[in-house]
């Protein structure tokens, strides 16, 4: 029998899997074969934080995640991203071994997509190569997944503009087109715009984060299973903050997937103080849509003004406000201080001025 006809024979018996396949690692991951990998390789490799986000938002959908949740903040020169989500989750044995080269759990449903193939078993490598660290935090079979990357912004770079909301603009034949700087922000909304209907996407900083997953987890967990909670690890991921008991516990709970809380961010979150952020799905139809469109016109938010026309729209002046106050806690305890309430902001005709009362603590 001749090579051709053997392997058409192996073919007709086993059919194609065998040659993608270099082993099979259990629990549907395995490793594919180099030139399966290469035959799958993607449209772009990791060369930015953005490249970090879409990567993983793909990963999120890829496992029937419904809501993802992606905490975003820099500290210096260093990127922190974390992402989680209530899709199919990941088996303890596997959670390291998915940022080795040419692992996958997709091995017959890789596809294109508009950022390229997807599911060839190099993205999550691509990413671990790139970044100081990148870890699954937490994940367990249909309990979700938490993944932390942390990178060196002078090493993989980022947009220089991580502050701009995209918008959209109006073309010549009337369609409407997203601009504003390709940043972390503009990536995931992207995404979400992409796949509204099939997952709702929310980003915002590590304490933002957290308090949109205690509204989700609270919101959705009944009652009697917050009051008489059994082991956390039975519970969901993105409902687990709900069970919380005290801001320790929620600072605790918050640290398995990811979060870092300061002490007075977690009480702020579990008195009502400190809000869930809307999805990227709501901030578009709030803040990017041209005025007059097809039918419909943007939804119109109060603004302050000063006698020249600098505006400041109450929804970016809540923004500043959360920021500073998160910014604040990092350092408020050094010196023995605790804030009081809300940082008050006033717009001037020459700028825009925080105050953040303050009490010594005793």
């Amino acid at each position: 029998m001749d090579d051709q006809s053997l392997t058409e024979f192996i073919d007709s018996v086993c059919g194609e899997s065998h040659l993608r396949v270099e082993a099979d690692l259990g629990d549907g991951f395995v490793r594919l074969r180099s030139s399966e990998a290469e035959r799958r390789q993607a449209a772009q490799d990791i060369r930015s934080s953005e490249d970090i986000v879409i990567e993983l938002l793909r990963n999120a959908r890829d496992a029937s995640a419904r809501h993802i949740f992606l905490a975003s903040q820099r500290y210096g020169d260093h990127r922190c991203l974390t992402i989680i989500d209530d899709g199919a989750g990941i088996p303890a044995s596997q959670h390291e071994r998915i940022f080795e080269p040419r692992v996958t759990s997709k091995l017959d449903t890789a596809h294109m997509d508009k950022w390229g193939m997807h599911g060839r078993g190099m993205a999550l490598y691509s990413i671990s190569v790139n970044a100081e660290e990148a870890r699954v935090c937490n994940a367990a079979p249909e309990k979700g997944t938490s993944i932390v990357v942390q990178t060196d912004t002078t090493v993989l770079g980022e947009k220089t503009d991580q502050s701009t909301f995209p918008h959209f603009e109006k073309g010549a034949a009337g369609a409407l087109a997203m601009r504003g700087p390709k940043n972390i922000v503009r990536t995931a909304a992207e995404f979400a715009l992409e796949h509204r209907g099939e997952c709702t996407v929310y980003e915002g900083t590590a304490t933002e984060i957290a308090a949109t997953l205690y509204a989700y987890g609270a919101a959705t967990l009944s009652p009697a299973l917050r009051a008489f909670q059994g082991d956390p690890d039975d519970i969901p991921l993105a409902k687990r903050l709900a069970l919380a008991v005290d801001d320790g516990h929620l600072s605790q709970l918050a640290e398995t997937m990811g979060l870092s809380l300061s002490p007075r961010s977690a009480r702020r979150i579990m008195d009502g103080t400190l809000r869930p952020v809307p999805s990227l799905m709501e901030r578009l139809e709030m803040e990017a849509l041209p005025c007059a469109g097809a039918g419909r016109s943007k939804a119109k938010r109060p603004a302050r003004a000063d006698g020249r026309g600098l505006k400041l729209a109450d929804d970016d002046l809540a923004l500043i406000q959360s920021r500073v106050s998160e910014a604040f806690d990092d350092i408020a305890e050094r010196y023995f201080l605790a804030g009081v309430g809300q940082p008050e902001i006033s717009v001037g005709a020459d700028a825009v001025r925080i105050t953040i009362p303050i009490d010594k603590m005793h």
